[in-house]
């Protein structure tokens, strides 16, 4: 692989970022058209028209991230694994959201009803799959919609958190806690000042993990209504403001 004619794309040019979920094996190696090569069950040929840019990573020639996540989306069926790998390209900060969609868009897969709502996700803020699924839920309820990720801060400035889900009218936060990231007492320990940090300025915080989420979204939903309405009858507001946050325009996939 020259990088100028050949590059490693898709699931394994991910996996060199360390970009969990992607799945990469066969190898896609995008080739550059009309040139045609033969497969092996290892690694898989992808002619392209549209060559893009490369980099080199630990010495390999590849797709830069946003491609890469492209046409590993556009060879992978299972829905959820989209979710997620494109989630996590995203949240490395490997390429931004509005770029995606735009290469999305431009390998014309966001007519694939999986591609298309992992973007859509992705431009209103929301950063895994966990957060996916509870967005997933709400949907079709009656709660109001809340900003994903946001980054709440004190009244003169001070950075306070960003919880995955947040309804600054009742300054109420969902925080998706996952065992994965609470091996440690340091982690755990940092998550309870986060929440705490919260509660001293007024926010309401609802937690869960994703098995919550995903097995018992009923009781999920309830707890949400339920701290809800009782922030919304409460007589001082929350000393906390979302700033900064702006949910992206969505472009059409034509």
């Amino acid at each position: 692989m020259s990088g100028d004619t050949a590059a490693l794309t898709g699931g394994a040019a991910l996996a060199l970022l360390g970009i969990r979920d992607a799945q990469c094996a066969p190898a896609d190696v995008l080739i550059r058209a009309p040139r045609r090569l033969v497969g092996t069950p290892a690694v898989r040929p992808v002619p392209t028209t549209r060559w893009p840019r490369t980099i080199t990573v630990s010495g390999v020639p590849t797709t830069r991230p946003v491609r890469a996540a492209a046409d590993f989306a556009a060879r992978c069926e299972d829905h959820d694994r989209i979710r997620s790998t494109l989630a996590h390209v995203v949240q490395a900060g490997w390429c931004h959201p509005q770029d995606l969609h735009t290469e999305l868009r431009a390998a014309r897969l966001l007519g694939r009803p999986a591609v298309r709502a992992a973007a859509a996700e992705l431009i209103v803020g929301v950063r895994s799959i966990a957060e996916a699924r509870a967005r997933d839920i709400m949907e079709g309820t009656d709660l109001p919609t809340p900003l994903w990720n946001a980054r709440l801060h004190t009244l003169q400035g001070a950075f306070l958190a960003s919880p995955d889900a947040y309804w600054p009218d009742e300054g109420v936060a969902l925080e998706i806690d996952s065992a994965e990231y609470h091996y440690t007492r340091d982690a755990w320990h940092a998550t309870l000042r986060r929440r705490l940090r919260l509660e001293a300025h007024g926010v309401l915080v609802v937690s869960a993990t994703p098995s919550m989420i995903r097995d018992f979204p009923a009781e999920v939903l309830a707890a949400l209504r339920t701290i809800l309405a009782v922030a919304g009858s409460r007589p001082a507001p929350p000393t906390a403001s979302a700033r900064g946050h702006q949910q992206l325009p969505l472009f059409r996939a034509d």
